[in-house]
């Protein structure tokens, strides 16, 4: 079946699923494959539990003169070729982002703000891979009048083949930093990886860019499209400044050099996502969201998902950032610790992950960093800060510093979680 007749297949459905576990009656089944699973073992499953048709690439799955089973040669490349044909037919205007760090907060912030004045899809979480991209692109309807496409990678030329599924209209990076070096090879691999998104964009033409002009890496990519500029140039089309950071961040905002002054009290940790907030702003204002439904949108969001939380607990308070962490968010989320004003301030802090060859050294600086700053307490987790030097107390996993706590649990401290989702420091925070 070619992919405009399975299109009109797809018209007919009420959705796309990929989980057999999860077939609201009348979807499309979509047999992917991964390490430990074979979708197409499951597609029969599927229809019985609601789906109208099932989508497989190895057929003796099917059922013989079962018109619901639809074979194709591969299922993953009919998912994002699906998924783009869509995106063409609603030529509905998309606002791709990627980044090192932040793409996840930055595009919940963009969201807010442009569903102010907007129909806005958006990616939810962090779907943002070669299955989450084009499941989020099937989800439009000649309703929404934006999309933003989040675009995560980890190795070279995956942004790439993400923006050919997703064709986006405009882009932003958020940020390039020291993260995956495993899989980029170096942090020059970084930075192309993510400027294929700007390269599409140069290609495609007529293409617009939203762009941090404080950044010299992300300027020097940049050349040959069109560039609407934010940070802290006065003249720039959104520009600003910190205003407060304790804990809670605040910030003024205006439009180039002779705009007023807005005033925002956020409730984000960290004075590091004011550029993905001043983001937002420049993408509201673009398109045509009122100043005041900016502020409230900025003023009003709550982060989520152990993402630049902060949480009282009856014994301590807690900032959380522990979905993730790389040299860049890390080192970022220390400064912002050691110059947020607070007592009794103690680390928690997890191995960054995939680092590969520089991993040591990357957590030596991170170590020497701590040295500099006094915090009355620093309890660190993995075997990477465990091989350099320093004389902290070092726990092999998790589950030994729920242990320490259950028989000590620290009281009246501010208390920095963070590290790589692989340590589960999540887990820490009931015992805390």
């Amino acid at each position: 079946m070619d992919i405009s007749a399975l299109y009109k297949v797809f018209l007919n459905c009420c959705g796309v699923t990929t989980d057999s576990r999860h077939c609201p009656a009348g979807s499309l089944f979509i047999a992917l494959k991964g390490e430990s699973f074979n979708g197409n073992a499951f597609a029969a499953q599927a229809l019985k539990g609601g789906c109208a048709y099932a989508v497989i690439d190895e057929s003796q799955y099917a059922i013989a003169g079962d018109k619901r089973f639809i074979v194709v040669d591969d299922c993953l490349a009919t998912l994002q070729q699906l998924a783009n044909f869509h995106r063409r037919r609603l030529a509905t205007k998309v606002i791709g982002i990627t980044g090192t760090n932040g793409k996840t907060t930055t595009k919940e912030l963009i969201a807010a703000v442009l569903l102010q004045s907007h129909n806005v899809l958006y990616t939810q979480g962090n779907l943002n891979n070669h299955i989450g991209v084009p499941l989020t692109l099937l989800q439009l309807t000649s309703e929404h009048d934006l999309a933003v496409i989040e675009m995560g990678a980890n190795h070279p030329g995956e942004i790439k083949t993400l923006v050919h599924i997703a064709e986006p209209d405009y882009g932003i990076i958020t940020n390039v930093g020291k993260a995956h070096l495993e899989g980029f090879g170096s942090f020059e691999g970084v930075i192309r990886t993510k400027g294929e998104l700007y390269d599409y964009l140069r290609e495609k033409g007529d293409s617009t860019v939203f762009i941090h002009h404080d950044n010299p890496f992300l300027m020097d990519i940049a050349k040959g499209v069109n560039l609407i500029p934010y940070g802290s140039d006065n003249t720039l089309y959104v520009n600003g400044k910190v205003t407060g950071n304790s804990p809670y961040l605040a910030f003024e905002w205006k439009a180039g050099a002779n705009g007023e002054y807005h005033k925002v009290e956020t409730q984000l940790i960290g004075e590091y996502n004011f550029s993905n907030a001043l983001a937002a702003v420049t993408i509201g204002r673009y398109f045509g969201v009122e100043p005041q439904k900016i502020d409230k949108a900025l003023t009003g969001y709550v982060p989520q998902n152990n993402r630049s939380q902060l949480k009282k607990t009856e014994d301590n308070t807690l900032i959380i950032d522990a979905y993730n962490a790389n040299p860049t968010s890390m080192m970022a989320a220390l400064q912002n610790f050691h110059n947020m004003k607070a007592e009794h301030k103690m680390l928690l802090l997890g191995d960054m992950r995939e680092l590969g060859a520089d991993s040591i050294n990357e957590h030596q600086k991170i170590v020497d960093y701590i040295n500099e700053c006094n915090f009355e307490e620093v309890m660190l987790v993995g075997d990477q800060f465990a091989a350099t030097k320093h004389s902290y107390k070092v726990y092999d996993n998790v589950d030994e510093v729920i242990k320490t706590f259950q028989d000590n649990k620290p009281k009246g401290c501010t208390i920095l979680v963070k590290g790589s989702n692989g340590t589960k420091l999540s887990k820490v925070v009931n015992y805390l």
